[in-house]
This record gives structure tokens, sequence and C-alpha cells, in this order.
């Protein structure tokens, strides 16, 4: 029986069985085989779909625009631009194509859960812009809250007393997730308005002051966030659909 190439390597042909031995040595192969399934599972969904539309005037504006964006208007260099990557015309204007129809595909199946999704989530996506000013002992921390009640300078206060590495950015810690706070310091956060300092709070044996410079609350609206849960959602439903084939490694 003729044994199947897969490649060739100076003109020498690699098996598939070959291939596969290649992939299991360097330990690549069970990447390999989830990608194949994941491409398996998303063209049999939209082989089976009727409600999978895409513009080809999108399509061919897409290609255009890639070719403008790397100088590839002529169609000379366009035309070796394709060669040197192992493809032509037809295949990459089809994968441009492909590449609407799964995002419309990850549309269509996380519609139904991305607002249910999205209030699971929304107390790790809700962030907070905060400083803090950290010491080792509640009296100090106490100290310097009465300071700052009578007018001190909470930046100056957090560079000369603050233990934490945030000190020499008066004490500015950035946008930080809710979900990832404490609870007791997300309990004091929560009830405070933007300049109002809260604390002192014990957390690891030493004790914070915190001001809550801005609430950054998570909305759908966010494009970028609402396409990074959409990734997430279909990433899921991906993994159950490939946890139903049945699978068997045949390279004889």
């Amino acid at each position: 029986m003729e044994t199947l190439s897969f490649l060739s390597i100076d003109d020498q042909p690699i098996s598939v069985e070959k291939t596969v031995k290649y992939l299991q040595t360097s330990g690549k192969l069970a990447q390999f085989i989830g990608d194949v399934l994941r491409q398996y599972v998303i063209e049999q969904e939209i082989s089976t779909r009727d409600d999978i539309e895409i513009n080809p005037a999108a399509t061919e504006q897409t290609v255009i625009d890639f070719r403008l964006k790397n100088q590839l208007a002529d169609p000379q260099a366009f035309q070796a631009w394709l060669q040197q990557n192992g493809t032509d015309y037809a295949t990459f204007h089809a994968s441009i194509a492909f590449n609407f129809k799964v995002e419309k595909l990850k549309t269509l199946v996380t519609a139904a859960k991305l607002s249910e999704y999205f209030i699971e989530r929304k107390i790790f996506l809700d962030r907070v812009v905060i400083s803090r000013i950290v010491v080792d002992s509640r009296e100090l921390a106490e100290e310097l809250q009465i300071q700052i009640e009578e007018g001190g300078n909470f930046e100056q206060l957090a560079k000369e007393y603050s233990l934490a590495d945030d000190r020499i950015v008066n004490g500015m810690m950035g946008p930080i997730s809710r979900g990832t706070m404490p609870d007791v310091l997300r309990a004091a956060i929560d009830v405070a308005n933007p300049g109002q300092v809260v604390g002192p709070i014990e957390l690891d044996g030493r004790y914070g002051l915190f001001r809550v410079e801005q609430f950054l609350p998570a909305s759908l609206e966010d494009t970028q966030l609402k396409q990074a849960l959409q990734n997430e959602l279909f990433e899921k439903w991906l993994a159950e659909k490939i946890q139903k084939l049945t699978v068997k490694l045949q390279v004889s």
C-alpha cells in the first residue's frame, strides 16, 4: 500500500505517519488535533445553518484594505506575497470570507447568553481607580487619616509614609477589578464617593487608607468588552461541541 505523503522536505516525502510522530515527539500533537477539531466544528456548523450571510462587498473591501496596509497594491507584489505565504488569491479570498462567517456565527451562538454572562462577570469587569497609603500600625494610619481630614496632602503623605511600591506614584494603584478586591475593601469602596478616603482597613497585617479616584463600571456598550465576552462564550460553546465528538487517530 502506498504511503500517503503529507509534505516534502528537500524533495524527500514526509508521510502522514511520520508527521504525527514528529508532532508527538515535540508535544504538539494534542494542540494540532485540537486545532483540527475546532475547525471541523466551525465548518460543520456554518455549512448546516441558513442564517449566516455575509456581504461580498465587505470581503472585497477587506482584501483591498489588507493590500493597501501591507503595500501590496501592485498586482505583481501581491502575487509574490501570496506565493511566499504558500497560498493563492482564491484561497486568500476564501479565508477572508470565512472569517466573516465565523464572526457572524459567533454573534448568533452567543446572543442569547451574552447579557446573562455579562451580569455573572460584572463584578470582575467593573473597575475602580484608587490610591492608597499602607502602613504597619493602626495608630499611624488613624493619625494620617486625621491629617487628611484636616487638609493634609494625600499624595505627599503617601510618598512619605506608605510602605507599598506605588508610593513613588503618590499611592496611585490604577484601575482595579472589583472582583479581585478583598471583600472588606470592596464593601467600603462600593459605598464611597469619588474623592473620599476610606479606612483604616486591615489587610495582610498592615493598615491602609484608600482614596476613590474614579469608578469605571463595565458596559456592553463597550465594543471591545462585548467582543471579548463573545469570544469567551464562543470558546465555551466550541469546547462543549468538541467534547461530544468521537475522535479516532488513524495514521496507517
